[in-house]
């Protein structure tokens, strides 16, 4: 399947706005992470707050992810995560009317496939698809072959979003942004890419947007991290954004999300010029 007729299947989340505004629910530690509180009552109407705050703010669309699991493991998540993780996404399900997709850390894209194929969500997102990183989890390497293949047969229309030369890692070996962003796009067949600062909430290389809309003409960019109502405007090229640290209470990643910040980024969000006027061909 060439890019264009990948990027007209999995078009349905872009479509009714072009541009994706996406809140990321950070959940709280789940049973088996080291800082497990012991209730799942607790996790899941902390997550439901959080995203009623981001639907009421005007979002497009929520990630959830383990993000209280830390350390995180470097491969296959317990089932104990998975199992915990669906019990918050049916309840974020019951409670608004989003589009839900899903990121197990550290990279966990299977767990994150068949919470989509059981939740009803429509994309994942995978830090290391193709390549190898070192992370604060040791080496952690892609699996796009073994991930494109588990989609074929438990979420064939769920969506791949990819990070490229993800956070809080370096590559292994010397291997130029534009490269590893061509081999997570067409060798690795993600359905989206993502760019992103080198640790949460830290900003992206606006730069590194503009040489891959050039090396990367027709692919789906979105930012994962750093994004505020301040400099969304330097990012008005990409194809979506992923927030987080910026709409919590006070900016703290840890806080609940805070309403009026949400509302403050889609105001934003709104008045970005037409994604037309950038190239896409």
């Amino acid at each position: 399947m060439d890019a264009a007729s990948r990027n007209e299947r999995y078009a349905d989340l872009f479509a009714g706005h072009r541009r994706v505004l996406v809140g990321v629910l950070h959940l709280r530690p789940l049973p088996g992470a080291p800082r497990w509180g012991g209730s799942m009552q607790v996790v899941i109407d902390a997550a439901v707050a959080d995203a009623r705050a981001y639907a009421e703010g005007g979002v497009h669309a929520l990630c959830l992810e383990n993000f209280g699991d830390i350390p995180f493991t470097p491969g296959p998540v317990g089932p104990e995560t998975v199992a915990a993780m669906a019990v918050v996404a049916t309840a974020v399900r019951e409670a608004v009317a989003l589009p839900l997709g899903f990121n197990v850390l550290r990279n966990d894209a299977q767990a994150a496939l068949a919470l989509c194929a059981a939740c009803g969500g429509c994309f994942v997102r995978v830090n290391v698809h193709v390549g190898a990183m070192l992370t604060d989890q040791g080496l952690i390497q892609g699996s796009a072959h073994e991930t494109l293949r588990y989609r074929a047969r438990v979420a064939p229309e769920v969506s791949i979003w990819a990070d490229v030369l993800v956070k809080h890692a370096i590559p292994l070996g010397q291997w130029p942004l534009e490269m590893a962003a061509w081999d997570t796009w067409q060798r690795g067949l993600a359905d989206a890419l993502i760019l992103s600062g080198v640790a949460t909430g830290e900003p992206a290389d606006p730069q590194h947007l503009k040489r891959l809309r050039t090396d990367c003409a027709g692919a789906r960019i979105l930012i994962g991290s750093g994004i505020t109502p301040h400099n969304l405007g330097e990012y008005a090229a990409a194809d979506g954004f992923l927030v987080g640290s910026y709409v919590k209470r006070e900016g703290r990643v840890e806080q609940p999300v805070d309403v009026e910040r949400v509302r403050a980024l889609v105001r934003a969000f709104n008045q970005l010029p037409p994604l037309r006027e950038f190239s896409h061909t």
